[in-house]
């Protein structure tokens, strides 16, 4: 299925506009970068205040938020280096950064990055008009100069150079195209409606019949926002079932770490009041009859305002693969958002089947690759050479299909 870059259209109806927020988009004059100051953060708490106050903009990703990037450094205990930019008393931008040691290099990124389907970092909405006129070889100076003592190499992944008609200011700064792409569904007002934007009628009567074969097996249960015990077990569940499927693939198991697990039950419990956003809520089809009790499907999701994103899925291939349990929770999850506010989909970073055949827009993905000292460069070499690698790879269906067996077969 062919799909299309994000149109401006998908752009959301509202941004946060509390007294707050309205107060980090005044500026008296014209905003100068050159009269910005940019230092180097050892501590997310020393900032709180700052960061909650821009992460409200919708527009700054999940993945920077505050609550997100807490739950990761209290699991993993890595050191912060957040770069910090103040106009005066104002903070007008944060990039939450941990240290991470790969291969003797300290490597700077954003907090969490393995597990992050999009960053943007956090951005004041104004300050994108000031990076306009700047250069870009002084903005990459000024962040060397801001990390060199902590770490070899800056390289922050996953970044849209325009994210819902706003462009990043990161986008000024050294980059490679990474090899992921990530695929989205605006949802409009019925599920009706957005399913006009697929093949409608065949994804109906897929829809028909995967519910026909489930409930041959003595019908399902579709849970969802659950109590947060019961989703915390659903997250169990959920490592218990990928673990299998990453076994059955021959491929490392991503989520084995204690570490990744507490960050993602940490994520669990980050919700506000309204709904609105939350860092991770499972959702599952349970089987009923004989075979009560199953798990045929597991997913994921997140969500702070109207963007909600996937960020993982698992299926029990051992009872009703033929109902395709996957594709029908994706489903239900889709069609339950409607008449919530919600207005994108987010499927997330890589390409998969079941991806295209839902979602009519594409993101391309870029990588900042920074080198800060000798040992930098050359690290940053290899990531663009093998970011590109990849890249190429998977532009040609022989070669992927040839990658994917030979990784199955090396377990790596």
């Amino acid at each position: 299925m062919q799909t299309q870059k994000l149109p401006l259209e998908s752009a959301p109806r509202e941004i946060a506009a509390d007294a707050e927020l309205a107060k980090l988009g005044e500026t008296d004059a014209r905003l100068s970068f050159d009269a910005i100051e940019i230092d180097v953060v050892d501590s997310m708490e020393a900032i709180e205040q700052e960061w909650r106050a821009l992460e409200r903009d919708r527009l700054n990703s999940l993945h920077q938020g505050y609550d997100w990037c807490a739950s990761w450094m209290k699991a993993f205990g890595n050191p912060a280096a957040v770069i910090r930019g103040r106009s005066g008393m104002r903070t007008v931008f944060i990039l939450p950064i941990e240290i991470v040691r790969s291969r003797g290099v300290r490597v700077a990124k954003f907090i969490g990055a393995d597990h992050s389907n999009i960053n943007t970092g956090l951005f004041a909405a104004d300050l994108a008009d000031a990076f306009e006129t700047l250069d870009a070889s002084d903005l990459a100076t000024r962040f060397s100069g801001a990390l060199r003592e902590k770490a070899d190499l800056l390289l922050l992944q996953n970044i849209p150079l325009t994210w819902r008609g706003r462009r990043n200011p990161l986008a000024l700064l050294p980059m490679v195209q990474n090899q992921n792409h990530a695929y989205q569904l605006p949802l409009f007002d019925t599920m009706e409606a957005t399913l006009k934007q697929l093949n409608a009628k065949g994804r109906r009567k897929k829809f028909r019949v995967q519910s026909k074969r489930l409930e041959e097996l003595g019908g399902f249960d579709y849970v969802s926002g659950s109590d947060a015990r019961s989703q915390h077990m659903l997250l169990d569940q959920f490592f218990r079932l990928k673990s299998e499927r990453f076994k059955a693939m021959g491929l490392p198991d991503v989520f084995d770490d204690v570490e990744t697990k507490a960050f993602l039950h940490g994520a669990i419990d980050i919700r506000d009041a309204k709904n609105e956003l939350f860092g991770l809520e499972m959702h599952a089809i349970q089987l009923k009859g004989a075979h009560a009790g199953h798990l045929a499907a597991i997913a994921g999701i997140s969500r702070k305002g109207d963007h909600v994103i996937c960020q993982f899925s698992a299926i029990d291939e051992s009872i009703g693969a033929e109902a395709s349990p996957g594709e029908f929770l994706f489903w239900q999850m889709i069609a339950g958002l409607h008449g919530k506010g919600v207005n994108l989909f987010d499927f997330g970073l890589g390409d998969q089947g079941y991806k295209r055949s839902w979602a009519p827009a594409e993101t391309d993905h870029y990588d900042v690759v920074l080198p800060l000292t000798a040992r930098g460069s050359a690290a940053g070499a290899v990531h663009r050479l093998v970011t590109r690698g990849k890249a190429y790879i998977k532009s040609q269906q022989r070669l992927y299909r040839a990658a994917q067996r030979l990784r199955r077969f090396a377990g790596v």
